[in-house]
């Protein structure tokens, strides 16, 4: 049971990021880089991009 709970927060977290990186006002090569990380990477992708990724 927790495993599964623990799968749909990371599925929202990662959508929430890819939402935000999308929304973004950096340029579209560096939105393709962001989600790159975040979709190869999930769980680093998403801790890079939340402490580096564009504000």
């Amino acid at each position: 049971m927790g495993t599964g709970l623990l799968g749909i927060i990371h599925l929202i977290l990662i959508i929430w990021a890819l939402v935000n990186i999308m929304q973004s006002g950096v340029s579209t090569g560096n939105k393709a880089l962001w989600v790159v990380l975040v979709v190869l990477l999930p769980i680093i992708g998403f801790i890079v991009w939340f402490l580096a990724g564009p504000k």
